[in-house]
């Protein structure tokens, strides 16, 4: 299925086919494409890039088609670096987290830094916690792939490192 072009978000670089390799939803999946592209909400003379999930019922594009700045798109990348690097030595806490401890790690971007923490105000976190850390482990593989894939290309755009 063909990701449209005549629409607000207007797309400059495509990944087709992506219900192909969507996780666990793959082959099965409401998420038709992935595109970089002109930001739909673009003011007169001021035009941002923008990253877009794009989703289709069957029938139509749907509205639940998300848009992010690719600023964004990175701080969720880096957000899911951070939170498997926790996991994977998570298992030492009883409920996967110290209580007394929940900030996680502070990531300086542009002059200042996003804190990762344990959401401690989630009522059922104790047992959240536990179902997120599991489905992590299961995902380990489809996430994986795409770690090892995004290191190869740093690493090919000269991020080595700090």
């Amino acid at each position: 299925m063909k990701i449209p072009a005549t629409l607000k978000h207007k797309p400059i670089i495509i990944a087709d086919n992506y219900e192909n390799i969507d996780g666990r939803n793959a082959y099965k999946s409401d998420a038709k494409g992935l595109s970089l592209g002109l930001a739909q909400w673009n003011d007169r003379g001021k035009v941002d890039i923008s990253a877009k999930v794009w989703r289709h019922t069957g029938e139509k594009w749907s509205r639940q088609s998300e848009e992010l700045p690719m600023h964004r798109v990175l701080d969720l990348a880096i957000l899911i670096c951070r939170a498997n690097l926790y996991f994977s030595e998570a298992y030492r806490y009883k409920n996967f987290y110290d209580p007394d401890k929940t900030n996680i790690d502070r990531i300086g971007l542009q002059g200042d830094a996003m804190t990762v923490s344990v959401c401690k105000d989630n009522p059922l976190l104790d047992e959240d916690i536990k179902m997120f850390a599991q489905i992590l482990s299961n995902d380990g593989e489809i996430l994986g792939e795409r770690f090892k894939e995004l290191a190869r290309l740093l690493k090919e755009m000269g991020y080595n490192g700090r």
